[in-house]
């Protein structure tokens, strides 16, 4: 099957009409140039005069270099495409919403180095192994924000994830907050399969929303919430501010496991426990394994940019204009 080439804003076309007024400019401008009294006189040889009346006519040579690389422009500003190939291809229909924890323990450097940059890191990892997914990310501490919504742009999303510190927003673990609030961006989508990844290394402690009611809000619009807890098991190392600077000590590791238990399993999710960098890693790659939704998309279109010929061949069109009014023009 092919639609052969097409113009993306065809309406630009109409453009070429406003080269009509300059052709009449100039043909208007040529009739009147010279138009000074003259006479009849000999001694110009006939063979002379016909090669005088072919150079004068290789003088209106640029203007119609210009007047073509006009047109080309202007064609090339239309975006010309080609749609001629055509495949089939599987595409994964789930959209996945990240909801994480941002709160000060995820500093704790249990993790390589912390707990915050390892979990950014593999996330991205994560990201970048769904091409076709959906995928945005909301953070949570005393209270919960949208960092990204859903969205297919690789680049922005994982630049808006690297932004992602510990202290931009109050203090806490909203656990309800944030898995509510990932639910709201879930809650319209028309994906097969809809998905949050709900990481946190604490007990919930703030919020308006408890974790129970967020997982009935998840159950309720059918979208299954894998969480996972992060942090060595007894105590990990967390740089604490005293009178001296900064100091590292070991401090207790308190994770709701249970309650990360029971939302992941009223949505249909799993809990996992991730102690070091590896680990997690290995959780991803097991969610990644699991949420395989392929959905086969017939006759889909590969599309030709063509405006790139157009354009260059306006550009040496110029170029060549500009030759001839500095080297040949003045002979002619």
């Amino acid at each position: 099957m092919s639609e052969g080439v097409f113009f993306e804003y065809p309406w630009v076309l109409w453009l070429e009409f406003a080269l009509l007024p300059l052709i009449a400019l100039y043909v208007f401008r040529q009739l009147h140039k010279g138009s000074t009294p003259w006479m009849r006189v000999s001694g110009i040889a006939p063979m002379s005069h016909r090669l005088n009346r072919i150079f004068g006519s290789l003088r209106h040579i640029p203007f119609v270099l210009r007047l073509a690389a006009l047109a080309l422009m202007i064609v090339a500003i239309a975006r010309p495409r080609s749609s001629d190939t055509f495949e089939k291809v599987d595409t994964e229909g789930i959209d996945i919403v990240l909801a994480l924890d941002v709160s000060t323990s995820m500093l704790a450097r249990d993790f390589d180095p912390d707990r915050i940059e390892a979990a950014k890191n593999i996330a991205i990892e994560f990201i970048s192994q769904r091409p076709s997914d959906r995928i945005g990310v909301v953070v949570f501490a005393g209270e919960s924000y949208t960092q990204s919504p859903l969205t297919t742009d690789r680049a922005t999303l994982i630049n808006l994830l690297k932004e992602v510190e510990c202290g931009i927003i109050d203090d806490g673990t909203a656990i309800g907050n944030g898995l509510a609030n990932a639910v709201a961006r879930l809650k319209d989508s028309q994906a097969k399969s809809r998905v949050v990844i709900l990481l946190t290394d604490g007990v919930n402690n703030r919020g308006e929303i408890t974790p129970q009611m967020a997982a009935e809000i998840a159950k309720t619009y059918g979208v299954r919430v894998y969480t996972i807890g992060v942090g060595a098991m007894g105590t990990a190392p967390y740089p604490v501010m005293t009178a001296f600077g900064v100091r590292v000590m070991d401090v207790e590791v308190e994770i709701d496991e249970k309650l990360l238990e029971e939302i992941a399993s009223s949505t249909g999710g799993e809990y996992f426990r991730a102690t070091d960098n590896t680990k997690l890693m290995q959780i991803y790659d097991q969610i990644n394994k699991m949420e395989k939704v392929r959905t086969s998309v017939d006759s889909f279109p590969i599309y030709t940019e063509l405006y790139l010929r157009y354009a260059l061949a306006a550009l040496a069109l110029l170029l060549l204009e500009i030759l001839l009014r500095l080297f040949a023009a003045r002979r002619i």
